[in-house]
């Protein structure tokens, strides 16, 4: 039964990413055959929130089933729980997914939809590769699932965070290069098209601020439900490990991004730059510590 669900989510997102890229090539060479330079985009009138039509939505809608039946299947079989950084993976990339599937009704996101599907694709087979993971005793545990839930929804809301950063620093530095180059074409070809489907950088960055304050206020209460059941576990409150430190690390600096943006409207490369660096620092507190162990030390983590 799992691997049909595997077979079914891996075809779903790799489909859906196939004819949006497709989509976007076609949508790309028109300006080309109707004399536009490429990389320029045409004129056009109002346009949906997303490329995607309604079969399209469908089908993502019925993706993001699937895949969260599979992580349920392949997470929690019969009232155990297992675990690794190819399940972390697969889970933020679903949520990412899901989150983009509600933006795309409010904002014009094809670039990000282009991005995050084949991702999801990628993300959801890994569990099949690396599944090498620890069964864990106490996961019927009401606060560990409390836990648990919280931690991969903010997990995945910073993933969708640092895609929208990395999206904004490529459009940016092309302004920049249009600018550069405002008596020639600029020509940049399939990614020059790609960018052009994005949003202002002002909508990016209402959006990404957006998410990161939500990320925050989720990644606050891991910290907190993290301290709570580890005091109910361990009789502790802190392991000092370097999951622990990397967790705190990424929370103080998200903290520091948005205080500054408060108080001093803080943006630009800089903060872009911050985010992401954020983002590692939470990916090394799970994801990255768990690849290390499970796949470079095979030793098992909690």
């Amino acid at each position: 039964m799992d691997i049909v669900l595997y077979a079914l989510t891996a075809l779903l997102y790799g489909g859906l990413a196939v004819a949006g890229w497709r989509a976007h090539r076609h949508t790309a060479v028109e300006p080309a055959l109707a004399g536009v330079p490429s990389g320029i985009a045409p004129p056009s009138g109002p346009k949906t929130a997303s490329g995607m039509g309604g079969i399209g939505r469908a089908l993502l809608l019925i993706a993001l089933l699937v895949h969260g039946l599979l992580l349920h299947a392949t997470i929690f079989p019969q009232n155990a729980m297992i675990f690794g950084f190819a399940f972390a993976l697969s889970a933020m990339f679903w949520l990412g997914a899901g989150i983009y599937w509600i933006e795309s009704f409010f904002f014009p996101l094809d670039g990000l939809r282009l991005l995050v599907l084949p991702l999801a694709c990628i993300a959801s087979l890994l569990p099949l590769v690396f599944g090498g993971v620890r069964v864990l005793s106490y996961s019927a545990a009401p606060m560990f699932k409390l836990h648990f839930l919280i931690a991969n929804i903010a997990y995945g809301l910073f993933a969708i965070a640092a895609l929208h950063a990395v999206l904004m620093l490529l459009l940016e530095r092309r302004l920049q290069h249009m600018r550069g180059l405002a008596t020639r074409h600029t020509g940049n070809g399939w990614l020059a098209s790609w960018l052009d489907t994005l949003p202002p950088l002002l909508t990016l960055e209402k959006l990404l601020f957006r998410l990161i304050a939500a990320g925050f206020v989720l990644l606050t209460l891991t910290l907190v439900s993290g301290v709570a059941f580890n005091e109910q576990l361990l009789n502790r409150a802190l392991q000092f490990d370097h999951k622990t430190v990397f967790a705190f690390l990424s929370w103080l600096m998200f903290g520091a991004l948005l205080t500054a943006r408060r108080i001093s409207g803080w943006r630009g490369r800089a903060a872009l730059r911050w985010v992401l660096a954020s983002f590692a620092a939470l990916l090394l507190a799970y994801v990255g510590s768990r690849f290390v162990f499970e796949v470079l030390l095979h030793r098992a983590v909690v």
